[in-house]
């Protein structure tokens, strides 16, 4: 056997060398303790490794037979004497000609094989067991025999075969009359569907599950769904049904006295508490779990203690951090080689990288030891036959080699895990390691090598099809540290500028940027949706409005760039040199200067500071080109301000240009809108209704627009949900102005429109649309929500208002930042639909209009009143 040899450069400077024996590796492996895997662990780990139910029910009840000890060893983590008894009793069910059980038999046979890493052997029997029992007409063995197929498959990865491997197996069990084996399977249908990013399908098919057993009685069956369903509704970001669930199992396995169910149970809480980033609630949780003292499987308090140590990470609190990695490693040592073993080995690898930044910690060798920790779980993945574990550990270990600036190792082992990822077909690890090809070629200087890794990077992720909000379900991940940032250092590389490169090279650069701005846009709107079903395609400026400029301003870490199109004319950019931290703080200073107590040379000058960083360099092709719109696709925390109250020196942006936003251009469809067909529902509240404040403005605010439009009135008791629902079946309106407590947030379950009795949030919103359009109706032309504001203290707050505009199906979108006086707003909204009856006027063009008529106001003229409103999606 060939020996694994690892060389690092310590913090301190020193050499280490490590040599891993995979003949020590293996006698580890022997001496470890086996301890016995319980069902519903598996299933918080998404990973059955047996039906949901006794597997042989055709076996009477009784001392337990020689099968029946097959399967104690099996859960046990013994697999060599289960493979010995299910062998012999095979040839016994052979002898009787007992075929249909033999096939059984063989089918849990191959299950063992692929636990010790015999894959060969595994996939031989499989096929036998499928071969055999095909000749025959038993659905129920039939079903067993495919859904442990199923597991043998998504246990190597290959997560898609799963799942149709479990849709037929769940046709065999339906046709068989078994209800629970259906269950089972869907359960495992809607684990590989979360696995490939479908959250909301697998939500949808828990939920069936958990309805079907609503009316039965408690058992360990109806705690596992629920434990899978809250854990779906977290994964989709809804907190309080993935608490409701999570409780409700804890309930039933406090009523049974399950210990391990709770446990478990508390573990998920644990979860939801960490992304609801109620930090002390998680650790409590988590600490509960890991100092269980009722025996409990020890899988279960590695994750615990793992969660735990990642959030002493964030409150600092490095001794007890310290104390909580030592654990760690020693029962990592002493569990068997499971799935979960090897990715609790990556993620304390991860974390011990993390760590060794630190000064205060004093642990010695935490990249040594982490080196260790990623060959063992290459090691066991590749014994295990996992080739998507066995990649991401080459991946890290080839990470770990970059960061010490061995530049050679790290290569050869990213090519490694590369390959792995590619050989299985899994765009969503393999992306990942052309990303970090590409860093490991831009930091030797190699920028064409490294923009060529990168753009393979940005298109394994166009190819997911997959959300991005939880590529790999074993280890913790953040959409901004794990794909953010593959978009902006790409653009970063292409706007660089490169010694003898082409004009014509130097344009094909300038689309790919743009291009990979425009994803990056996407991708945040899937994240902040949970799920991945945006449709877009891209449209020329010229075939949308030929007196309209495109405007790119993309913040990067040592400059702002901006990337202007204008009809008909290659790409253009600017570069401007500045630190994102001096950006970052001159837009903060811009939203505070908006305030109504500022004076005018506080807020002019920070405008016209932003105004030269964005638009100076391009103000003379504007005129040039005789543009009247800026449609600007903005970046970051610029989203944070009002673009319209930019200063040029002499006049705001909006006193020179018509002002739209688009958080993609690719997202809303182009046609003009027909002026002869405007009919306003409107809804609003005014009273106090459940902790919310009246807003007295809203009653004169709606009347002012009854008086100049035709439009349906739902005012407080009669702005409910079904109300609403109700009356956006009429085709006839092409206006739904909304004038209520709301806030946009970069979480959709805390991006919400407030009615008389409850709310409508994202999802609801996309419903009542979806709805209206399934009936044939058009889809909604404008969306005003005048009384909405972004949530305070998210820097992202913004991502909600984008959120809304796409998943409203409206063409346009027209909302607040911030909240504004009753009496400039009900102003500001009468000019703005005054402005839309005119002939040929565009929207962007009554908005303008609307916000001039304000600025003109002695007692508006401060942006306060008029900048906060922005107009999203089609301007025309």
């Amino acid at each position: 056997m060939k020996d694994i040899f690892l060389k690092l450069t310590t913090k301190d400077g020193q050499q280490q060398s490590l040599w891993l024996s995979q003949l020590q590796i293996l006698f580890l492996k022997f001496l470890r303790a086996l301890i016995v895997m319980t069902l519903l662990v598996c299933l918080a780990f998404l990973s059955l490794n047996l039906p949901t139910r006794a597997i042989y029910p055709h076996f009477p009840s009784h001392a337990p037979t020689p099968v029946e000890q097959g399967q104690i060893f099996y859960e046990a983590g013994q697999f060599k004497n289960a493979i010995q008894i299910w062998k012999d009793a095979a040839v016994n069910f052979e002898k009787k000609r007992n075929k249909k059980n033999q096939a059984l038999i063989l089918s849990y046979l191959a299950l063992s094989y692929q636990q010790l890493g015999q894959i060969l052997q595994s996939d031989i029997i499989i096929h036998t067991a499928i071969e055999i029992i095909q000749k025959y007409h038993d659905n129920f063995i039939y079903a067993q025999i495919l859904n442990n197929q199923g597991h043998l498959l998504f246990n190597q990865g290959k997560t898609e075969s799963a799942l149709e491997t479990w849709r037929l197996a769940e046709k065999k069990y339906h046709h068989s009359g078994d209800k629970v084996g259906e269950i089972g399977t869907q359960i495992n249908q809607a684990k590989a569907l979360q696995m490939l990013g479908y959250f909301l399908r697998a939500n949808t098919l828990f939920q069936q599950v958990e309805t079907s057993l609503s009316q039965q009685p408690d058992s360990q069956l109806k705690i596992s769904i629920l434990l899978n369903l809250g854990n779906s509704w977290r994964i989709i970001g809804d907190y309080q049904n993935a608490r409701d669930n999570l409780e409700k199992s804890l309930d039933i396995a406090q009523k049974l006295g399950l210990s391990t169910e709770q446990q478990i149970a508390l573990l998920n809480l644990g979860k939801v508490a960490n992304s609801e980033n109620k930090i002390e609630t998680a650790l409590n949780l988590f600490q509960q779990v890991a100092n269980q003292k009722h025996p409990i499987p020890e899988q279960i308090q590695l994750q615990a203690r793992l969660y735990q140590l990642d959030i002493l990470w964030q409150l600092h609190r490095l001794e007890e951090a310290e104390q909580l990695i030592s654990q760690i490693q020693e029962q990592i040592d002493n569990l068997p080689p499971t799935q979960t073993t090897i990715y609790a080995q990556i993620e304390l690898a991860t974390s011990l990288v993390k760590f060794s930044s630190s000064s205060k910690i004093t642990l010695p060798n935490l990249l040594i030891q982490s080196a260790e920790l990623l060959a063992n779980a290459r090691q066991q993945a590749q014994t295990l036959g996992n080739s998507r574990a066995e990649s991401t550990a080459f991946g890290k270990l080839g990470n770990l080699y970059a960061q010490t600036q061995q530049w050679e190792i790290a290569t050869s082992l990213t090519t490694q895990a590369l390959k792995l990822a590619q050989k299985i077909n899994a765009p969503d690890i393999a992306y990942q390691w052309e990303w970090q090809m590409g860093r490991i070629l831009n930091a030797q200087g190699d920028k064409i090598g490294a923009i060529a890794n990168y753009k393979q990077a940005f298109q394994a992720l166009q190819s997911l099809r997959q959300d991005l909000v939880a590529i790999n379900q074993d280890i913790q991940f953040s959409f901004r540290e794990s794909v953010e940032p593959v978009y902006r250092e790409l653009v970063d590389l292409l706007l660089q500028d490169i010694p003898n490169t082409p004009a014509s090279q130097q344009q094909d650069n300038l689309i790919a940027a743009r291009e990979t701005i425009e994803a990056l846009q996407l991708a945040e709107l899937a994240n902040f949706f949970r799920e991945a079903c945006l449709d877009s395609k891209t449209v020329p400026i010229e075939t949308i409005d030929s007196t309209a400029a495109l405007i790119y301003p993309i913040i990067l870490s040592d400059r702002i760039e901006v990337i202007i199109s204008l009809p008909n004319q290659p790409l253009q950019h600017y570069s401007t040199k500045i630190p994102q931290s001096q950006v970052e703080a001159a837009i903060k200073d811009m939203r505070q200067s908006l305030r109504r107590t500022s004076f005018a040379a506080e807020r002019l000058t920070i405008a016209q500071k932003i105004y030269t960083w964005l638009l100076a360099d391009i103000a003379p092709d504007l005129v040039k080109n005789q543009i009247h719109t800026l449609v600007f696709i903005l970046d970051r925390e610029l989203r944070n301000i009002p673009i319209s109250a930019l200063h040029d020196g002499e006049k705001y942006l909006i006193e020179k240009y018509q002002i739209a936003l688009a958080p993609s251009l690719q997202l809303f469809k182009s046609q003009p809108r027909k002026n002869n067909q405007i009919q306003v529902l409107a809804g609003g509240m005014s009273k106090t209704n459940a902790g919310f404040a009246p807003l007295p403005g809203v009653e004169p605010e709606i009347q002012q627009i009854s008086t100049t439009i035709p439009t349906t009135v739902l005012l407080n008791e009669n702005f409910t949900n079904a109300k609403l629902k109700a009356k956006l079946q009429n085709p006839a309106y092409s206006v739904m102005h909304l004038a209520s407590h709301g806030q946009f947030s970069s979480k959709a379950s805390d991006t919400f429109i407030k009615t008389w009795d409850g709310q409508i949030n994202i999802h609801t919103l996309s419903k009542l649309m979806s709805d209206r359009n399934l009936k044939g109706s058009s889809p909604i032309d404008l969306l005003v929500l005048s009384a909405c504001q972004t949530a305070k203290g998210d820097e992202r707050a913004t991502l909600g208002l984008a959120g809304v505009a796409v998943r409203s199906g409206a063409r346009s979108t027209l909302a607040s930042l911030w909240t504004v006086s009753d009496e400039s707003t009900a102003k500001l909204m009468s000019a703005f639909y005054r402005g839309l009856l005119k002939s040929k006027v565009t929207k962007v063009e009554a908005l303008r209009l609307a916000q001039l008529e304000l600025l003109q106001t002695p007692e508006f003229k401060h942006p306060y009143y008029w900048a906060a409103f922005i107009l999203v999606g089609n301007w025309l």
